[in-house]
């Protein structure tokens, strides 16, 4: 088997509720979908959500990279010479979703004629990840109603709530009312997206240490390499490192530095081939992940479901997966679904990811 094509095409779905965070806000899905194309016949697929707030990729560059520079060197290459691959794609710096999103329709490709499961193959652990839903910037009650909302509708009982505001009492007092109106039992963590500095995340954790607040992700810039440092030595929860450590080099720096006790892992940005490599080390370490969720679409969800689901150490905790709730519409044939606060994976051949065409047909921009 031989890569013959690769196909990328743009496409926007609005999303319903427009999801706002420290680092920017999302209103409409602007992705890429990948298809790499198989002298055999099959066809693997994956999404790719530009960020270029995050990682300065857009769909235009994720395009022009994956067609003009990736996809001259990948054609007539076996699916199977996995580090080679790898190896073709390190040559080019950054592009990381446009990457990841390659590694993941290859993988599916490979699953797709080894009439396997990819979650198989990577290690199937089990089939299915709790889910924890992101909330955004919101007034208080507004927070606890869509959680209470998702709970009662979904069963989902893990909420990320999406902080870095000014004046800080913002997010303090919804981190009060969301304990106090979900109960104990539910897990609530914090994601600042970089929003505030290391001093005032100190702050905000010092007067929520009574909440059982689980983690705090990306508190601050990772260039405030002092006080971050302090931040994580001080603190009783874990600090997660997420858009400060997209690669594997990035994840040992921050590790090692103590910039971060703690890993969010998406596969948007690291595909499935890197992701088992950081999963690996933090495992080595003793460092607990979290899978993260780059606003995906349920093609992307799955994806991110198919590889927490593999690994013992990456299904322990309720995985990000459920923003695609958010949107008008979608792109998979077979919608998923979240049942008792969980998201099964697909038991057929690669990841399954199958498109619709008519829903492709009309949502493509190219």
């Amino acid at each position: 088997m031989k890569i013959e094509r690769i196909e990328a095409i743009p496409y926007a779905i609005p999303y319903a509720r427009p999801l706002k965070f420290a680092s920017g806000q999302v209103t409409t899905a602007e992705h890429v979908l990948i298809r790499v194309y198989t002298d055999t016949g099959i066809v693997g697929v994956a999404d790719t959500p530009p960020r270029p707030y995050t990682y300065g990729e857009t769909q235009d560059s994720i395009i022009s990279v994956v067609t003009k520079v990736f996809a001259p060197q990948l054609i007539g290459l076996d699916p199977l010479d996995r580090s080679k691959v790898q190896q073709i794609l390190r040559r080019t710096v950054n592009n990381p979703t446009a990457k990841g999103a390659l590694d993941i329709a290859l993988w599916d490709a490979l699953g797709i004629s080894l009439g396997t499961p990819v979650h198989k193959l990577l290690g199937g652990f089990t089939d299915s990840m709790r889910v924890s839903h992101m909330l955004g910037f919101k007034p208080a009650a507004k927070l606890l109603d869509e959680a209470l909302e998702f709970r009662s509708v979904y069963g989902i009982n893990t909420f990320k709530l999406k902080t870095g505001r000014r004046p800080l009492e913002l997010d303090i007092e919804a981190c009060r009312v969301l304990r106090q109106g979900l109960g104990p039992e539910t897990e609530i963590y914090l994601d600042a997206n970089r929003g505030w500095t290391a001093n005032e995340a100190m702050e905000v954790l010092r007067r929520t240490e009574d909440l059982g607040l689980s983690m705090l992700e990306e508190p601050c810039e990772a260039g405030e390499a002092l006080g971050r440092r302090r931040l994580v030595q001080h603190s009783r929860i874990p600090i997660v490192g997420d858009e400060s450590m997209p690669t594997l080099g990035d994840v040992s720096r921050e590790l090692l530095s103590g910039g971060s006790n703690a890993v969010c892992i998406k596969t948007a940005r690291s595909g499935f081939t890197e992701a088992q490599q950081i999963l690996g080390l933090c495992v080595g370490l003793g460092v607990d992940v979290t899978m993260g969720n780059q606003i995906d679409t349920q093609v992307g969800s799955l994806a991110t479901v198919t590889f927490g689901a593999a690994f013992e150490a990456s299904s322990r905790r309720a995985g990000e997966l459920s923003n695609f709730l958010d949107m008008t519409d979608d792109l998979l044939a077979d919608p998923l679904g979240i049942v008792d606060g969980a998201i099964r994976v697909r038991d057929v051949p690669g990841v399954g990811a199958e498109i619709d065409p008519d829903k492709l047909a009309k949502y493509r921009q190219d």
